[in-house]
This record gives C-alpha cells, structure tokens and sequence, in this order.
C-alpha cells in the first residue's frame, strides 16, 4: 500500500516520503508556520535532572533502535528529556498493544495516526498546549489538517510543507522520497553515449545494452519503487492506491485518463526483455541494490539518490571500478509530480503518559528554529555550518547511510517539517541535489487531496482497502501480458473489477469530503 511505500523510502526512506507520498519537506527561518520558540523545553535540562520517556516506532524498518549518538545527546542537555526506545517488529504490534490497552510514553507512527487520534487513547496537543506551553504556536494550517471531528489534534506530522513554503526558500529541495533512475556511465560510454533526453532515447538504449550485455539485465527496479518514476513521466499525477483531481472532481487512480499507457509502456519493458518478471516478486528491497553494485545491471530504478548511494557502496566494497550517473527527473513534455502528502509520521503523547507536561514541551522544543535544525542537520559546529545565503553547508554526505545513522541525524524527527527536511538534500555536487532541484520544477502540491481518507472500520475504508489490495495483485498480470491486447484487456479487467466492488460509492463518498476539505486552504 501507498504508506508503505512512502515508509520505505524513507527508509532509505518512504518514504516517506511517501510518499510521496508523498512527503514534503523543512526549514531554517523563524518565519516558517510551524512553531516558534528556541527557548522551549522541558525545563529540566537546567536542573539537571533528566527525565526517560518510553517511546515507541511503528516503523519496523526503521534504521535507528537506541537513543544515543551525538543528536540524542544534546537534544537530552536541550530538554531534560531522554528516551527509551522501541522499535516495531512488525505492522501488527501496534494495532495490538492498542487493543490491549499496553501503550508507552510516546508514539511515532504514519500507518495508525487516525487510529491514535482519538481522546481515549490520546491527549490532545491543543489541550496540553493551552495547559503547559501556552507560547507552543502551529500555524492554522497545520491545525485543521490534523483536527479530527471531536475538534481536537493529537498529533502535526513531520515531512509537510505548502508550495508557499517551498517556494520561497529555494534551498529547500525536497527529500530522498522521490523516484529516479541511475545508469552505469561506463556502459553508456561503451556504446557512443547516445542521448537520454526522453522516455524512447532511454527505451532505444535498453535495447542497446540488452543486444551488447545479453547476460546484464537492462533494468533492476526496487521491489517498493517499481512504478514511481514512470507514472511521473506519464504525467498521472497519482500513485496506484490514491486520489487524482481534474475539474475540480476527483477520482481514483487506475481511472486516470493516461493510465493505461502507463500500463502498456510497463508491459512493453517486460515483453522486450528489458525487465525480469521476477522483479516483481523480490523477498527483500536489497537484491536491486545488488544487482547494480555487483555489475548485473544496466539501470536501477530506485529513488533520486539512488547513484549517489549505488557510487558509494561499490566504492566501499571494491566490487568494481564503475559508476552510476542518475537519468534526468523529467524525460517526457508531460512529466508531473502532485504532492498530496500531508507529511510523514507524527508523535502522540498516549493516556498512559506518566510527565504529559515534559512530552509537550520536549516536541515544542523539537518545533522550533533550533530543535528542527538540530534533529535534521545535527550539531551545529560539529556536523555543519550556517551558510548566509540560507542553508546549512554540511560536513558529511547526507547520502551516506551510515554515518548519518550512527550519529542520529534525522531520525529523531518526531517534529519537524518539509522546508527543514528539505535543505538536509541540499549538498552542491551530489546528484541527488540536482535530481531533487528538477523534481522540485515540477512539482505541485495539492494537500486537500490527502484529506480524503477514510475513517478506520468505516464501510469507505472497506472498500478502499479491499479495491487497493486487487489493484495490487492486478497490476502484475498487466505488466506480465504476452501480448499488449492481453494487456489491455488485464488493464479493463482490473477496472471493472474494481467497479463491481464499489468504485463508484467510493468516488462519491471522496468527492463529497473533497469539496469539504478544500476550503481549508483558499
């Protein structure tokens, strides 16, 4: 499913994002909209006492498991605050602790905030605000995004950003959420460096390396980012398990009028020889990562910093001496990216809270200039330095995992927002950058359409979940087609399927809360 997706990711990736999903991305001014107050904390750090909160990760992939390193250790000195943390098993534990009523401190979460957002669960923030940090200030957006039907928030997630936002700070790029395509230069060199300009110089050139290498595989793609990037050439603007608007209506995706050219360009790769059929069956989202680094593969579909990271790993492990080069963002006139996303993950401070006042205020001081600073870009000084013209000129490759797992950057993002997690991209020379800023050039946000969701154990979620689950085994029986009529005929299949069990409701049902949801952001 589409969260999961974007969780992956982020993983990374998601995302995350997840998103793009959908994710947006975060900032360095005082002037963004999400809080202000680099005085807030707990207030403890100055007594020296330091008080340990439970927090629990609904992400089972989640890279990092203690609280430790550099980032924790002066967010703990900025808040008196410390955490104990643990990190899912799997996508079941949390539904399981909440029905058992066994909850930590905190929870960070992106596949159960509707679940948590409820008063018997969870404290409200605008509650705990208005008692404990009456100077905590989120901007009005932010609040109706979040509010639920009791009037309430109980959470503000991460990774969001408007396109006003994003606008004005150029240096805010967006995330490793985003799909790309990485290419071995020294193959393209091998073969006179014939152009990549568009989606058929780039199908011509598949061609080329499946007649020359018969024994490389043109193009591996990550088992959780297999259609991104095409869909964005395509211009659908929608992943497969979401919302698209035109005419002010919106529909579901596999109705989007250029779907189905997207489903017979995918076929055709197949049906060419230019992808393995059983990409679409890989246990894990390593094997791509091997194929390209052990020289098996031309291409690797993956995210945009898929070549900086692929470079990386073989320069690391001395499996070879060649290097990936990432395709450009936009090879087609049509190319779109429609950000729908309302964020990533958010923090839910639970009933069974032992210091709710210390949980406020420790996400109050994670919401301001410094507290988002720190968490994505690390220690000011020792891991980077503010650059006048507006971002920070970091010491360490942003897209090397390792390092910035180990020190704790970023993944303490319990707040946070899109313009801050954006500039953390920002790094002149990478190629992640680049892809990032041509992302960015085409790219409109459209957030009313990721306030269509429906509520948990709702008739609406049924059938979204079980339409979801079909489009998902579908889709491979398109992509497989021996023939493009077969195709075809798979693709008008799957949408009658879907029709049968309820589209049309459906697509009533999201239209009514569109029109609704809309006006939050005129």
């Amino acid at each position: 499913m589409l969260t999961a997706l974007l969780a992956a990711i982020m993983m990374i990736s998601l995302l995350s994002a997840c998103g793009n999903g959908g994710g947006n991305e975060g900032q360095g001014s005082k002037t963004n909209n999400a809080a202000q107050g680099d005085k807030a904390g707990t207030g403890n750090s100055d007594s020296g006492e330091v008080k340990e909160l439970s927090l629990f990760i609904d992400a089972p992939w989640y890279p990092v498991k203690e609280w430790k390193g550099p980032v924790a250790d002066k967010i703990t000195e900025k808040t008196g605050v410390k955490l104990k943390v643990t990190v899912a098993t799997d996508d079941k534990q949390l539904p399981l602790m909440i029905a058992s009523g066994d909850l930590p401190d905190l929870v960070f979460t992106y596949s159960n905030i509707d679940r948590l957002s409820d008063s018997k669960l969870s404290y409200p923030w605008n509650e705990l605000i208005e008692k404990y940090a009456p100077d905590f200030k989120i901007d009005k957006t932010r609040i109706a995004i979040h509010t639920m039907d009791d009037g309430n928030f109980y959470t503000i997630r991460n990774s969001f950003a408007t396109q006003e936002e994003m606008a004005k700070n150029k240096f805010s790029i967006g995330s490793d959420g985003h799909p790309g395509i990485a290419v071995r230069e020294d193959i393209l060199k091998e073969l006179g460096n014939p152009p990549i300009n568009s989606l058929d110089d780039f199908v011509k050139v598949l061609g080329m390396v499946k007649k020359k290498y018969p024994d490389m595989v043109p193009l591996i793609m990550d088992k959780d980012w297999l259609e991104q990037y095409f869909l964005e050439q395509f211009g659908t603007g929608v992943l497969l398990d979401g919302w698209y608007e035109e005419n002010g209506k919106v529909d579901y995706s596999i109705r989007q009028p250029k779907m189905l050219e997207f489903f017979k360009f995918m076929n055709s790769l197949y049906r060419n020889g230019y992808i393995l059929a059983e990409n679409f069956a890989l246990a894990n989202d390593q094997i791509d990562d091997q194929y390209a680094t052990n020289g098996k593969a031309f291409a690797h579909s993956h995210t945009v910093a898929t070549a900086d990271t692929d470079n990386i790993k073989i320069k690391s492990s001395g499996s070879g001496s060649f290097t990936f080069k990432m395709l450009p963002s936009a090879l087609s006139k049509d190319a779109k990216v429609v950000s729908s996303g309302l964020g990533f993950a958010g923090t839910f401070i639970t009933k069974k809270n032992k210091d709710p006042e210390a949980s406020i205020k420790f996400l109050q001081y994670l919401a301001s200039d410094e507290g988002k600073k720190l968490t994505m870009f690390g220690v000011e000084g020792e891991h980077w330095t503010w650059n006048n013209e507006g971002h920070p000129d970091l010491k360490y490759n942003p897209s090397d995992a390792d390092f910035v797992n180990s020190n704790g950057i970023k993944w303490w993002y319990l707040y946070n927002d899109g313009v801050t997690e954006g500039m953390l991209s920002y790094v002149p020379g990478l190629q992640k950058t680049k892809a990032l800023m041509e992302t960015k050039a085409i790219t409109v946000y459209k957030p009313q359409i990721g306030l269509i969701q429906a509520q948990p154990d709702s008739e609406e979620k049924t059938i979204k979940t079980k339409i979801d689950e079909m489009v998902k085994n579908e889709k491979v029986k398109i992509y497989l087609a021996n023939s493009e009529e077969e195709a075809v005929a798979n693709y008008n299949s799957m949408v009658k399927n879907a029709e049968d069990m309820g589209l049309q409701k459906l697509v009533d049902w999201a239209n009514t809360v569109y029109q609704k949801k809309k006006d939050l952001f005129k």
